[in-house]
């Protein structure tokens, strides 16, 4: 009896393993052999996966963004802050109220487009590949958490040089302040515990358009990396370089920034424990994660990828420049 080709023998089995199915839902099994099949439910799948990577990363990141700054839900496509400079003061009621003019120009901070973008290869989701990217997906949304830092940070550092809503620069020595003396929260003396101390009492002794107290009571120490071992001797040390009791032992926090540190000599001092902060984080639409992930899109067609990106539209600008303190640092 003479043999079969093998090629017969082979397709053969393969017609029988076919047309034994019992339904055509028997197919599904054929991704065992052959990879995923890439449909738009695994496509699904895949973009439901990212995106939980995606949350989870940025609901737990760190960020200063609701110490440093007051969120603001923008409506529109920048928003006018008429109130800076215009808290008024409790007094005794004689006669009519007194009613603070809100009607000068305000302090207008623009919204802004941000986005960052991923690809994943087509290739890597047929071959079922997908947890090569949960680092990337995480890290995306790390960075999208820790954005507005980003910002707030740059505004910090560039507030000597920058004005604020009373048209003086955030950081400097002439504030006006209605009929009283101007005031100024700008310093250039070097990190130190005399400096701190200096700093603090300024900052305590601040008064408002009417003479009252403004009752700022500092929280926060604020650092590049080069700084961070100074500040620890300041704020956590028992005792002081000369042996004697360290009085401001954990009078305030330390926030060491790491976007700090293009200015090594820079630091800052804060009241962040108010409602009103030194920053205004204003946020139109909130990170959110989004995909270009259909067969037809012409990113798959042209270049076999699957684009997934987040994107947000706000802004930062400077709020009450009252509630925080900054040196040069002899600069």
């Amino acid at each position: 009896m003479t043999a079969l080709p093998l090629f017969i023998i082979i397709a053969a089995a393969l017609y029988a393993a076919i047309t034994a199915a019992p339904a055509p839902e028997s197919l599904a099994a054929l991704p065992l052999f052959f990879g995923p099949v890439i449909d738009r439910t695994t496509l699904t799948d895949a973009m439901r996966g990212f995106k939980t990577i995606f949350t989870k990363a940025y609901d737990e990141g760190r960020s200063y963004a609701d110490s440093l700054a007051m969120r603001v839900e923008s409506v529109t496509r920048q928003e006018e802050y008429r109130w800076l400079g215009a808290l008024p003061g409790l007094r005794e009621w004689l006669g009519e109220r007194a009613v603070k003019d809100l009607a000068q120009d305000g302090f207008v901070i623009k919204n802004r487009d941000f986005e960052a973008t991923v690809a994943v290869s087509r290739n890597d989701i047929e071959d079922d590949n997908l947890s090569l990217y949960k680092p990337l997906f995480a890290q995306l949304g790390e960075l999208a958490r820790q954005h507005p830092d980003q910002m707030l940070f740059e505004l910090l550092s560039g507030g000597f040089t920058t004005a604020c809503h009373d048209g003086q620069f955030f950081f400097d020595t002439g504030h006006p302040n209605g009929a009283q003396a101007a005031w100024g929260n700008k310093s250039t003396d070097a990190r130190s515990a005399a400096s701190y101390e200096t700093a603090r009492h300024a900052m305590m002794s601040l008064v408002n358009d009417e003479g009252r107290p403004m009752r700022l009571t500092p929280s926060s120490l604020i650092v590049p990396p080069q700084l961070e071992k100074t500040a620890l001797d300041i704020l956590r040390a028992d005792r002081s370089a000369n042996g004697a009791s360290n009085v401001w032992a954990n009078s305030a926090d330390i926030i060491v920034a790491p976007e700090l540190a293009a200015n090594p000599t820079y630091w800052f001092l804060a009241d962040l424990r108010r409602a009103v902060k030194p920053f205004i984080l204003q946020m139109r639409q909130a990170p959110r994660f989004t995909a270009m992930d259909n067969p037809d899109d012409e990113n798959v067609f042209m270049r076999k990828e699957y684009l997934y990106g987040v994107d947000y539209r706000g802004a930062a600008g400077y709020g009450l420049p009252a509630l925080i303190h900054g040196s040069t640092g002899g600069a």
